[in-house]
């Protein structure tokens, strides 16, 4: 009998040490275009209006225009689409837009950019894009500045700024 419960042990012991091995997690790399959040907010301490979540892909020797090339709808960033959320009903580029999340997509042109808020949340990229989905649409002029390595967009004042190269993008947005 206690040779039986021995053999039974171990064979159980072994099983779970194989199960364990079979069952570990592997988690990814650092993501290339690393995911960030900007947030609209009047000061510090102040609730926020707005948050952006997206990744920000790097040119690393690209050209603008190949990773976001002029006249196609661009997810505004990496990876997953972009999105905004409204945390109070506001004016984004002198629109009214319920609060509430929204993706955020881009179509770059040379002189200016359209900018667009989707009810088509959670989706990779722009690859299933559905203009029937679009809650708005503005357009914003574009402007040159300092080069900026890595997508980046940020809140100042009343506007949302988009940057990549010397591209500059302000859109305006208010409560």
């Amino acid at each position: 009998m206690k040779k039986s419960t021995l053999l039974t042990t171990l064979a159980f012991a072994f099983v779970m040490l194989c199960s364990v091995n079979s069952n570990a997690q592997k988690f990814a790399k650092l993501d290339k275009s690393p995911l960030d959040v900007a947030y609209y907010r009047t000061d510090r301490n102040a609730p926020p209006m707005a948050k952006v979540i997206y990744s920000r892909p790097q040119l690393n020797g690209r050209a603008l225009a190949t990773l976001a090339p002029n006249g196609k709808v661009w997810r505004t960033g990496a990876n997953e689409a972009s999105e905004i959320k409204f945390y109070k009903d506001s004016k984004f580029g002198g629109k009214d837009v319920k609060a509430g999340t929204y993706a955020l997509y881009t179509i770059p042109g040379e002189k200016e950019w359209t900018v667009i808020l989707s009810s088509d949340t959670d989706v990779w990229g722009a690859y299933n894009y559905n203009e029937s989905k679009d809650v708005l649409r503005v357009t914003a002029p574009v402007t040159q500045g300092e080069a900026v390595e890595a997508f980046s967009i940020a809140f100042d004042n009343d506007k949302m700024f988009l940057a990549w190269d010397t591209t500059r993008v302000a859109v305006p947005i208010s409560q």
